[in-house]
């Protein structure tokens, strides 16, 4: 990460030694040596009076952990959503698929089966969602955008963002056809 780097170029520009440096911030030597190194890293106390003794803020000694740290938030978001979606995918076909046999071969009984597949599926699409909602993708351009680990520029973002209340109205269309196509199927193979 940057932050030893930025600790490294600060006491160089300073001509400070490790020692000297450790002394000012009240640690040892070797403490300064892994932070710069990367092995450790300071604690609030010492971030702030290495902040001062540099004349830097905060905010610029860590920028680039933080940058660094919001990566990986976001890499890991993207294989949670990644994961997820393939498990819904999996499970909401079933739903579907599924009715028919399971009535076929267990009657009634044939629904305990398909209601635990269902609720399994809206669990996850309810994860989906919090992940959606947490990275603030809602339109099938910025979900893909995201799953690929990128994002947006900005003016892409406010034009599907203006999408967004005309998708929702689609979506809710298509939904109601596919459970009317399920429907009617359903009940022409059951009578």
């Amino acid at each position: 990460m940057e932050l030893g780097n930025q600790i490294k170029l600060h006491r160089a520009a300073l001509s400070l030694s490790q020692e000297e440096l450790a002394e000012k911030v009240y640690v040892t030597r070797q403490t300064v040596s892994n932070w710069e190194t990367g092995k450790s890293y300071p604690d609030i106390h010492s971030l702030l009076l290495l902040s001062a003794l540099f004349d830097v803020s905060l905010d610029q000694l860590i920028k680039g952990d933080l940058e660094t740290m919001k990566q990986e938030v976001n890499a890991a978001d993207v294989k949670a959503m990644n994961r997820d979606a393939i498990i819904y995918t999996v499970l909401l076909a079933a739903t579907i698929i599924l009715p028919v046999p399971l009535l076929k071969w267990f009657d009634l009984y044939g629904l305990i089966p398909e209601l635990l597949l269902w609720g399994c599926a809206m669990y996850f699409a309810l994860r989906l969602e919090r992940i959606k909602k947490a990275n603030n993708v809602q339109s099938y351009k910025e979900i893909l955008a995201f799953s690929e680990g990128k994002k947006l520029d900005e003016i892409e973002q406010k034009v599907e963002a203006g999408k967004r209340p005309y998708q929702k109205i689609l979506l809710a269309l298509l939904t109601a056809g596919i459970t009317l196509l399920v429907g009617m199927v359903l009940s022409w193979l059951l009578l």
